[in-house]
């Protein structure tokens, strides 16, 4: 796979992400939001911190100025995010559509972390 291909899938990944994940902040305190995260029995601080944290990872992986390690983080935060929002569906819903939307959010999160590697094992 040539080092153009690898860096077109890393961005068009990691934009899927940013589109999904950047928005999300002007809807933070929406109703939909609050009740729906008091339906997965989240506390009101833990759905902030989350909110917030989720906009700041997603920032650090679209910007590039930032380094690798920082990247690092970024992925295994949203990772652990995207997971903790699988098994909260799963087990509150059953298999549910949300359930499944968060797990094809982790595999882009995931073909983002894998091309970001590559790119980057490239470059080195």
């Amino acid at each position: 796979m040539s080092a153009k291909t690898v860096k077109i899938i890393y961005w068009i990944a990691t934009v899927l992400i940013a589109l999904f994940v950047l928005p999300g902040i002007f809807f933070l305190n929406s109703p939909m939001a609050v009740e729906g995260s008091r339906h997965l029995g989240v506390p009101e601080w833990l759905r902030l911190e989350v909110g917030i944290g989720h906009f700041i990872g997603a920032l650090i992986l679209i910007i590039p100025v930032f380094g690798k390690r920082i990247k690092e983080w970024a992925y295994v935060a949203l990772g652990i995010e995207y997971i903790s929002a699988i098994i909260a569906h799963l087990y509150v819903d059953g298999v549910t559509s949300e359930a499944f939307f968060a797990l094809i959010i982790f595999v882009i999160l995931l073909i983002s972390y894998i091309f970001y590697h590559k790119m980057k094992d490239a470059v080195a």
